[in-house]
């Protein structure tokens, strides 16, 4: 069983995944571990000698997309980035069903696979996703964790996501660029914040993958008490698939640990302001 349509387009989904890999001009290593779920590929980059970081990309990009966004991480953290299983990447092409707490299962024995009892965590979107599974299901693994523009806590109905179907079947039968833009700009609010690194990686995995259209569902209030980690919620004010006003508001009731902060006038995608960037990495050092 494949995640990819053709052997060809693997190639070039994980061509573009060097070559964004390449750019960030840091030393990096491909590293490999177990789980029960299948073999997991992680990059480990940054500071060696910096406080151990463990971070998850969003859903249908890659790790090494995912980097360039965090660049900022580099100097201060030990990075361990994970291709989420099932994903577009370099781990093992296994599916995992977004709905229960498998994915929360996985990034656990990922924790330990690589040499951890606990460890800090940032995740974004899906990936944000992942990391709120992986609190119910181990709290006691996470030491301090960032949930960016998350899924997993109180996602908008589907109807949210009408307004990218259109677009997106015109993208599928014409396979025109402006279609895939109009597909993307709900999220983004902005043309600006529609990179080419997101652009190209959206569409590669669009073209040659098997496009996972199911998020995270909603983590349950009972499993997410049990942990106690300092955590910082960031929800952006005009995100239809993930809206702040209800992220931040249920982060609150359901975390007992919780720090929120509204991404004022942006949706879900967007780039960070160097004061968000600076909070973020103030919040993952604090002891």
């Amino acid at each position: 069983m494949t995640i990819y349509k053709s052997t060809k387009g693997k190639e070039e989904i994980l061509q573009l995944y060097d070559q964004q890999l390449e750019r960030l001009n840091v030393p990096f290593s491909d590293k490999y571990v177990s789980t029960s779920f299948g073999d997991t590929h992680l990059i480990e980059t940054g500071n060696m000698q910096g406080i151990p970081l463990l971070v998850f990309h969003g859903g249908n990009a890659t790790t090494a997309y995912n980097l360039l966004f965090c660049d900022f991480l580099m100097k201060d953290f030990h990075i361990y980035a994970v291709d989420s299983i099932g994903h577009p990447g370099k781990s093992a092409e296994v599916s995992l069903f977004p709905r229960n707490y498998d994915y929360g299962k996985w990034a656990s024995e990922v924790i330990t696979a690589i040499g951890y009892e606990s460890i800090c965590c940032f995740g974004g979107s899906f990936g944000a996703g992942i990391l709120a599974k992986t609190m119910c299901v181990a709290p006691g693994k996470i030491k301090r964790a960032v949930l960016y523009v998350p899924s997993g806590i109180k996602n908008a109905p589907a109807i949210n996501s009408l307004s990218m179907m259109f677009p997106m079947i015109m993208y599928w039968l014409t396979h025109e660029d402006k279609w895939l833009k109009k597909c993307m700009l709900p999220m983004a609010i902005t043309e600006e914040n529609i990179t080419e690194d997101i652009y190209q990686t959206a569409k590669l995995s669009i073209n040659h993958s098997k496009v996972k259209t199911g998020m995270p569902s909603n983590v349950s209030k009972h499993a997410m008490e049990k942990c106690k980690a300092p955590t910082l919620v960031m929800a952006a004010e005009k995100d239809c698939l993930f809206p702040a006003k209800g992220v931040l508001l249920r982060a609150k009731k359901i975390l007992p640990n919780c720090t929120t902060y509204l991404v004022k006038g942006r949706g879900h995608m967007s780039v960070l302001t160097e004061e968000e960037k600076q909070m973020i990495t103030d919040f993952l050092k604090q002891e």
